[in-house]
């Protein structure tokens, strides 16, 4: 069956930002991999909670606070079927894929891995997914051990299986690289790892709007990911953990509604998923993100999937043949990021000039250090494409990558 395609004018006449001028040009917006932009539904969503219902949730009788916590945990409901997790019990709200990791970092880290046990991450990993496990090794005395990436940008699964022993306990890696947008096999990787008996986390936040995720069928024990690179509101985020684990792991933070009951003498934790979830949450942005949710079943993953991989095969194909560009990440599977460097041409001297065209891409080594390291250049300049850019757009880019090229070389 043929995938219908998308009216991209129509999906673009609900994003206001986009219809602007930036230095006196219209804006380009190519740094979705670091934050997408918000649809008019979102942004209202968020206006009509503050203007109509709020107030603090879950304690609270009267109707304002009944209507909040109705909203609240509407969210966690559509959350878990947009993951398609066993109960709204294994998702637990955070503020983020960060705030994800290290929570089963100072949780399921903290508990169960121990001297001399080994965590295995990815060369590709974002510093979010290092500098937690670093931080446990330190307190705890276990081991990191890093996954090789080969020249495409691709994992190394020789390697992988090389460095998964009985003393494994964790490996955590990446769905969709943020820096190559490669996607890894993550179906195996979970496959291999609990052979030898290790759980695994998966950094969805470069994945969650790109791919369909089905938490159950990937038997993957924690999965993680951020609202606002889901066409959602900032401070939201999302931890998928399988009950039995979660129900094994301490709380992360004490205070308000991650308890039964306080006395001086002992306290009583709340059942799950408020056991993790201490304090007043970021609620209003909880309450939108439902309404990005909504955006992206309504067109449809695999429609947005499709538009994106043109969008990336296009923007490939025309900017390979400028003099000088390589590009960093040419794995058979990506996400819509392409990522390059040009001989002679710093990318930061690059995205200047090309905001000055009013288009914004992304520069640096976008919290992937050792991955820049691992091929041997200080950064890139990445560009990345959403369900609203165009091939126009990437017209544009092309034009303004030769014209800064000419004016820097």
């Amino acid at each position: 069956m043929t995938t219908q395609k998308l009216d991209i004018d129509a999906v673009r006449q609900q994003f206001p930002i986009l219809h602007q001028q930036v230095n006196g040009k219209p804006l380009v917006y190519f740094d979705n991999a670091a934050t997408t932009q918000k649809p008019k539904e979102v942004i209202d969503a968020l206006s009509q909670y503050y203007t109509g219902y709020n107030a603090n949730i879950h304690r609270g009788i009267h109707t304002l606070a009944e209507k909040a916590t109705s909203a609240f945990e509407a969210t966690r409901s559509a959350f878990r079927t947009f993951l398609n997790a066993a109960g709204t019990e294994e998702i637990i709200l955070t503020y983020g894929t960060t705030d994800g990791i290290n929570l089963v970092a100072q949780t399921f880290g903290r508990s169960f891995i121990g001297k001399g046990d080994e965590i295995l991450i990815s060369t590709m990993e974002h510093h979010s997914n290092i500098v937690p496990w670093q931080m446990l090794c330190e307190v705890n005395g276990c081991v990191l051990k890093v996954i090789p990436v080969d020249e495409s940008g691709e994992l190394d699964m020789a390697a992988f299986e090389n460095l998964l022993s009985d003393r494994t306990r964790l490996v955590s890696v990446v769905h969709a690289s943020n820096a190559l947008g490669t996607i890894n096999p993550i179906t195996e990787i979970i496959r291999k790892a609990h052979h030898v008996g290790a759980k695994v986390l998966v950094d969805g936040a470069q994945a969650a709007s790109h791919l369909t995720i089905d938490v159950q069928a990937l038997d993957v024990d924690f999965y993680v990911l951020s609202l606002h690179k889901m066409y959602g509101p900032t401070g939201v985020g999302v931890l998928y953990g399988k009950k039995d684990l979660l129900n094994s792991m301490p709380p992360y933070r004490g205070g308000g509604e991650m308890i039964k009951e306080v006395t001086f003498a002992k306290t009583t934790y709340n059942d799950l998923p408020y056991k993790f979830e201490a304090g007043t949450p970021n609620i209003a942005d909880v309450v939108a993100a439902r309404t990005a949710i909504t955006f992206i079943e309504s067109l449809g993953k695999d429609r947005i999937a499709a538009h994106e991989l043109s969008l990336l095969q296009y923007a490939t194909d025309a900017l390979q043949g400028i003099d000088g560009l390589r590009v960093i990440g040419t794995a058979k599977n990506k996400v819509s990021v392409l990522s390059f460097v040009i001989k002679g041409v710093h990318h930061q001297d690059l995205a200047v000039i090309l905001d000055q065209q009013g288009i914004a891409v992304r520069t640096g080594h976008h919290c992937t250090q050792p991955l820049m390291q691992r091929f041997d250049i200080t950064g890139t300049t990445r560009a990345s494409f959403a369900v609203y850019n165009t091939t126009a757009e990437i017209d544009r880019l092309r034009e303004g990558v030769e014209r800064a090229v000419k004016m820097l070389k």
